[in-house]
């Protein structure tokens, strides 16, 4: 069966495709005013993280109450010996946090970026073992039943699972990491994990051919509903987002702009961000510009710990104080 085939099968599996569909509507661009970014330091993994994520959420106005959410950490692979994934202390403190928050529903989803046993890899990185019922809350959203929506790029229309769909907010729970090509992978990169390497292939090579920027700007478009909570306390620097080395920074970054959540973290890693093409793509969709956000809690020069870069890289340091 060739790709049309096989996704024709698939969505006649669940009925007609609903294009452009569910809560995931289009928001106007170029919000207006300036974006509230939160960061607290966290030294830990050991530190009231479900307290600062509290604090986090009312110091960005999130509303949840009645809402169906879909955490997003990122799994796209597991070595013991380095931090390559989302720990489980964040997400165990976000599925409290939006449940004590009113929402209707908490579910966790995620489509590692390569052909692996998810329920493995979430058993291998403790999920399991650290999130009560964890079976019942995930899907591997490489497998899921996918919907349509129009237009992705140079794509006609893109297939995208229907546990993302049908959720009213998606919280990218990323990790604060290096990327060999993108820059940085942080919460706007972690939306590869929605797109389904069932249909797309591993890893996500139709996303790859289209371009990781443009993709990540489609992305962010085609989910504009959507909030970050970045783990920071132990990032990921060098050669990222695999095969880098740990990175003690020690920080919790959290909003809803999140142009400007990512833009808040490359500057925490010494990474200039009106230098990365995917934050320039979607800066007319959030704030990019450090006078554009509001900075609450600590300031970026309270935690600013210079991640180490691969010499192509190199060239996106940022040489000021911020």
């Amino acid at each position: 069966m060739n790709r049309r085939g096989f996704l024709q099968a698939g969505i006649a599996g669940i009925g007609a495709a609903h294009l452009g569909c569910g809560s995931q509507t289009p928001l106007p661009t170029g919000p207006p005013g300036r974006s509230a970014v939160a960061i607290f330091k966290a030294a830990s993994y050991s530190v009231d993280l479900l307290d600062l994520m509290r604090r986090g959420a009312a110091l960005c106005g999130l509303d949840v109450k009645g809402k169906r959410v879909l955490l997003k950490p990122n799994l796209v692979e597991f070595a013991s010996n380095t931090a390559i994934n989302t720990n489980v202390a964040v997400i165990a403190a976000a599925l409290e946090l939006f449940r004590g928050l009113g929402a209707a529903e908490v579910l966790i989803g995620e489509g590692p970026g390569h052909r692996r046993d998810a329920i493995g890899m979430a058993e291998e990185a403790d999920y399991r073992a650290g999130i009560e019922k964890f079976d019942s809350l995930f899907t591997d959203l490489n497998r899921d039943d996918v919907s349509a929506h129009r237009g992705f790029a140079d794509l006609p229309e893109i297939y995208l699972p229907n546990t993302a769909w049908r959720a009213d907010l998606i919280v990218s729970l990323a990790k604060m990491k290096t990327h060999h090509w993108a820059g940085a992978t942080l919460s706007m990169k972690n939306f590869f994990g929605l797109v389904p390497g069932s249909v797309y292939g591993w890893p996500k090579n139709q996303l790859h051919q289209l371009g990781i920027d443009r993709s990540i700007a489609e992305l962010q478009r085609v989910f504009p509903r959507s909030f970050a909570i970045v783990d920071g306390i132990v990032g990921m620097e060098g050669n990222g987002p695999i095969q880098g080395v740990p990175k003690q920074s020690g920080v919790l970054v959290m909003g809803g702009d999140l142009v400007a959540v990512d833009s808040t973290c490359c500057r925490i890693m010494g990474i200039d961000p009106e230098r990365l093409e995917y934050l320039r793509l979607t800066a007319e969709r959030g704030h990019l510009r450090v006078e554009q956000i509001d900075q609450r809690a600590e300031s970026i020069a309270a935690v600013r710990t210079d991640f180490a870069l691969i010499e192509s890289l190199k060239v996106l340091r940022l040489l000021k104080q911020t």
